[in-house]
């Protein structure tokens, strides 16, 4: 009888991250797969959903405008409760630090479901920073069963916290393996390679281009402020320079950055990228800026360098083996950091040849490996 798996995502970078788990779960006759997506990010999610072709058999849509936590919360508890007493799955698996995966652990612990998480582990040990991720996540890590982790880093991370070894699985990180997979789909197909060159028609190749991403909740405010004025000065001083950023639709980064930014000639603001188009241009790009967890640790794949616009990091690997640099959102430290990889070679063809320290892009084969012992 074939085991019962229930995947309960939300969020447009948990769909990247799972997409090729996904597939691999539900091309293996061993389990029966449910796809559980609770829209957290509805429209931004709906996008991955289609280029991956996953077809949610619950989708609760609980996506509001400026919605509080706490509000968004307590909608996915009871929809996801519902689904796990209508469903009785084996296991319920989640990813990440999301609102999504910390309710939904909650809902599947009360109801004495198991539970897998993947991307387990991460911490910066500061409860506020990343805010409310780094709750979350300890959170999943007293409810969870099997705890699939990405790095060496979060494995003994979980150990300190008195987590079983026998419950603790070094995996890497699946945003690999869907990097992989996705960069292998973008340049063997040439019209839609050619499609993504037209959207980016307006580029300079002979000139430095430059990526921002920048959404996390606690940049909100004098955060995103300090971002984008760190940004507009270095427009300015870097005439050939051409920063592409793919804007968030969050109103409290949107607003902000519009009135920032909108009026630079040489920073290009865009709506939010499906995935092939941002993989087009990390491979373009000269420098990425992010508050990303997941940039930070794809950006490594191409060779690129991330300066972290995070105060804290649950992923201090690529900062440790020196392939990205944290500078929070400190304007000076921004204009600083930036300018010198721009003119420093000998830094930035260091920070070029970094190894990617979250993988090799087998992690999903380990996990649906692991889920065929253990339930």
């Amino acid at each position: 009888m074939s085991k019962k798996i229930l995947i309960i995502f939300g969020t447009r970078p948990e769909a990247i991250k799972l997409a090729k788990l996904i597939d691999l779960l539900k091309k293996n006759k061993k389990f029966e797969v449910k796809i559980c997506v609770t829209g957290q990010h509805e429209q931004m999610l709906n996008q991955v959903l289609r280029l991956f072709k996953i077809k949610p058999n619950y989708n609760f849509k609980v996506m509001k405008t400026n919605q509080s936590l706490n509000l968004l919360g307590s909608k996915i508890l009871e929809k996801v409760n519902n689904i796990l007493i209508k469903y009785k799955p084996d296991i319920a698996l989640v990813h990440g630090d999301t609102t999504t995966a910390y309710i939904s652990s909650l809902a599947a612990f009360q109801n004495k479901v198991k539970i897998g998480h993947i991307e387990a582990g991460l911490r910066t040990h500061n409860i506020k920073f990343p805010y409310p991720e780094e709750f979350n996540r300890r959170s999943i890590g007293t409810m969870a069963d099997i705890h699939f982790t990405p790095t060496n880093n979060a494995t003994q991370n979980l150990i300190n916290e008195n987590i079983s070894k026998n419950q603790i699985i070094k995996t890497g990180n699946t945003v690999v393996d869907t990097l992989n997979y996705s960069n292998k789909i973008l340049y063997s197909n040439l019209n839609l390679l050619k499609k993504i060159k037209k959207k980016f028609s307006f580029l300079n190749y002979q000139e430095k281009i430059i990526i921002v991403t920048a959404h996390r909740r606690e940049n909100y405010g004098k955060g995103i402020k300090n971002i984008c004025s760190a940004l507009k000065e270095i427009a300015k001083k870097n005439k050939k320079l051409q920063i592409i950023y793919p804007v968030h639709l969050n109103p409290k980064v949107a607003e902000v950055v519009q009135k920032y930014l909108s009026k630079v000639s040489n920073i290009f603001l865009l709506k939010p990228l499906d995935y092939f188009s941002f993989i087009y241009l990390m491979k373009v790009s000269y420098l990425i800026l992010t508050d990303s967890g997941g940039i930070q640790e794809e950006a490594p794949t191409f060779k690129k360098p991330v300066l972290v616009l995070r105060n804290e990091t649950e992923r201090p690997e690529a900062k440790d083996f020196g392939s990205s640099i944290m500078v929070g959102t400190n304007k000076n430290k921004i204009i600083k950091f930036t300018n010198l990889l721009i003119r420093n070679k000998k830094l930035y063809i260091k920070m070029t040849k970094i190894k990617n320290p979250y993988g090799d892009g087998k992690a999903t084969e380990r996990i649906v490996k692991q889920l065929k012992k253990n339930i």
